[in-house]
């Protein structure tokens, strides 16, 4: 069995100033050559081998910690699993460079001048600190601003504070100040606060940050004379800031990461207090008040747990996983309580950041067990929908979930290939009429006052704010749909008649909610897909965004740059159904517009294909009598157009357009597939 003593994790500092996990194994130190070494306990690989250093900086922190930098910015960390381990290695790291393993830091990493060394070898007797009383505190403030020069003089202070147990005699006598409101006394103790965390010692951030000591710290740095000035206060805290990052900032940002890390290991291995923790939280019977400590408790365990490397996070997110967090939360998310919701996403965020594809696997077991409404992502959806945040900062967050969740560029693991096909025919199946369904309250239409290919409606356009931004975050998701889902997104449109609804807000008065109306048929016709042409042709789809842009006259803004582009779009990629289609039925009214050409190159592309049809069927229409037989089976097949002939196709110069002959060939082949028993798809 190995020596748990000796077993370590071995941490780097990276560019962006975290520690990052590199392995885990055991450390020894070589007496010949004086070198720490770490051996992978995976595969025995050699993960450290460094050399101890007389001149370098080795610092010890809580009890498990040694930490130093080997070249500018680049600092390890050996965490221990024991402390007996830790303080077997910093004694030798001391007795190679002559230091009492007392002390936390072996070297000061600046140089020193032989002035200050002169200054502490007459200072090297220990520090006798003065009485914690008021009359005393200017001296102990002037002392402690004093010894912060000199690092073996913070070193003989730290261990003076330490060791007398002066730090929570400060604090008391901070409270009977703060009563008697003394603010001399209260400014000097503010002043000795400061310089005790400018010590930078962990082991006094231990005294200080317990439980019974940090609010009185906190109170401490307060200001005590009140400014009224925010600009001049705001520029205050920016300096104290700085000069607080400066001097211990990096100290307090690793005592802070490694506790982090224990804090997430220790929980997540008590598997009992987490089960318990997981029925509390879904008892009904549990207080509101009780509930919302508890959901915000998982909130801070799913934040400390980014501090993990991503093989941690990985156990850490399975042990969630299989305690339940996902029922939990499709519990507490249909809760009342605001606050308790709130944390509630956050959560979510975390799980679905982390393994989209884990919640995927969740949803898609629920319907054998649930109703529609109660699935998870029904849940999100109705919160999103529900959000009663005038800005709907919740629905935000929740649109960019469900993006997350529904995007096909993360179902792309090979060991789940069918995920992406089983997991959109669930959404499509169980959920997107939950999604839509405001959108289609929002677009009524009468349909006594629709005719077939008519788009005019009488729409209950929204004027509420809050309800149009809601409409436009459900655009935008399904937008992203047509670009990423294709068949599944293509079959709900027609079947619902979708873009008929969405066009009708066209007529909004909040044209963020009109552009993105727009903007959803923009990316329905940028897929150049002959069922969706078809689609809107036969809808007359182009009539209510035509419609917006003779209403918006000459103005040149926003809506009349993004229909300009869009036709402009079907002219340059010649679209020739949609072509023909529009300058058929709306060129009159466009033809006036001469700011832009692009209308003008429509009916241009028009008319040259039009001259192209010409030519082409005046080449192939005449049929030679001696085919007269073959005609005659033909036209037995086939309705023939009233301007047809036995023998010849004569079609006039109205009849010309591209439409015209799609329909008549169209027609020819569909006669001809029902003839022989067969079926167009």
């Amino acid at each position: 069995m190995s020596d748990t003593r000796r077993r370590v994790k071995l941490y780097t500092l990276n560019e962006d100033r975290q520690w990052e996990d590199r392995g885990t194994g055991h450390v020894c130190c070589s007496d010949e050559e004086t070198s720490l070494t770490v051996t992978a306990e995976s595969d025995g690989s050699l993960l450290l081998e460094s050399k101890i250093i007389t001149s370098t900086a080795y610092q010890k922190q809580q009890d498990t910690l040694i930490v130093w930098s080997e070249a500018e910015n680049y600092d390890l960390a050996l965490s221990f699993q024991e402390k007996a381990g830790c303080d077997e290695i910093w004694e030798k790291i001391c007795q190679v460079q002559g230091k009492d393993p007392s002390v936390e830091i072996t070297q000061d990493p600046m140089d020193e001048s032989e002035e200050e060394r002169l200054e502490d070898l007459e200072s090297a007797h220990v520090l006798d600190l003065p009485a914690c009383e008021p009359e005393h505190l200017e001296e102990i403030a002037e002392l402690v601003t004093s010894v912060l020069s000199s690092p073996v003089r913070r070193e003989k202070l730290a261990l003076a504070l330490l060791s007398s147990g002066f730090i929570r005699k400060l604090l008391l006598l901070f409270r009977s100040c703060e009563d008697s409101h003394h603010r001399q006394a209260l400014h000097h103790l503010y002043e000795i606060v400061r310089g005790v965390l400018f010590l930078n010692k962990a082991s006094l951030f231990e005294v200080l940050f317990s439980d019974d000591c940090i609010m009185d710290v906190v109170g401490c740095l307060e200001e005590v004379i009140p400014i009224t000035d925010s600009e001049l206060r705001q520029k205050i805290h920016q300096t104290y800031r700085s000069v607080f990052e400066e001097n211990f900032l990096s100290t307090l940002s690793s005592f802070i990461f490694f506790n982090k890390v224990e804090i997430v290991s220790m929980l997540q291995e008590d598997e009992k207090f987490l089960t318990e923790v997981f029925a509390q939280l879904t008892d009904e019977a549990t207080e509101d008040d009780k509930r919302r400590e508890l959901v915000n408790f998982f909130k801070e365990f799913c934040a400390f747990s980014q501090t993990l490397q991503p093989q941690n996070r990985d156990a850490f997110f399975k042990t969630l996983a299989n305690l339940g967090i996902l029922p939990a939360l499709e519990i507490v998310l249909g809760m009342d309580d605001v606050q308790v919701k709130a944390a509630a996403t956050d959560i979510f965020s975390y799980l679905v950041e982390f393994s989209p594809s884990m919640v995927r696997e969740f949803v898609m077991q629920e319907p054998q067990q649930a109703d529609d409404d109660v699935l998870l992502i029904n849940v999100v959806i109705k919160q999103m929908i529900c959000d009663s945040d005038p800005e709907l900062g919740g629905a935000v967050q929740l649109m960019g979930l469900l993006r997350t969740l529904i995007d096909p560029e993360n179902m792309l693991a090979p060991a789940s290939k069918a995920e992406k096909s089983e997991f959109l025919s669930f959404f499509y199946k169980y959920c997107m009429h939950v999604l839509t369904a405001p959108l289609l309250a929002n677009t009524s239409e009468e349909d006594h006052d629709l005719t077939e290919g008519s788009a005019r409606v009488n729409p209950v356009c929204p004027d509420n704010f809050q309800t149009a931004q809601l409409l436009a975050l459900i655009l935008e998701l399904l937008t992203f749909c047509v670009e990423h889902h294709t068949y599944h997104i293509k079959n709900y449109i027609m079947t619902k008649d979708l873009l008929r609804r969405v066009l009708t807000l066209m007529n909004s008065k909040h044209t963020f909610l009109a552009l993105c109306a727009l903007r959803f048929l923009r990316r329905i016709i940028g897929l150049k897909d002959e069922y969706y042409n078809r689609y809107i042709m036969k809808g007359n789809l182009f009539e209510p965004v035509i419609n917006a842009l003779l209403d918006n006259g000459t103005r040149y803004n926003l809506l009349n740059s993004a229909v300009v582009e869009l036709f402009e779009f079907i002219r340059v990629e010649d679209i020739r159904s949609l072509i023909a289609h529009i300058v058929d039925n709306f060129y009159p009214a466009l033809e006036s517009i001469e700011y832009v050409q692009t209308f003008k190159g429509l009916k241009g592309r028009y008319e040259q294909e039009k001259e192209r049809q010409s030519r082409g069927l005046s080449r192939c229409v005449s049929v030679p009598t001696h085919t007269h037989t073959h005609t005659h089976t033909l036209s037995s097949a086939v309705h023939y157009h009233p301007m047809m002939t036995s023998t010849s196709l004569v079609i006039p110069d109205s009849a010309t357009s591209l439409c015209f002959v799609y329909r008549v060939w169209n027609s020819i082949i569909e006669k001809c597939f029902l003839s022989r028993g067969g079926a167009l798809v």
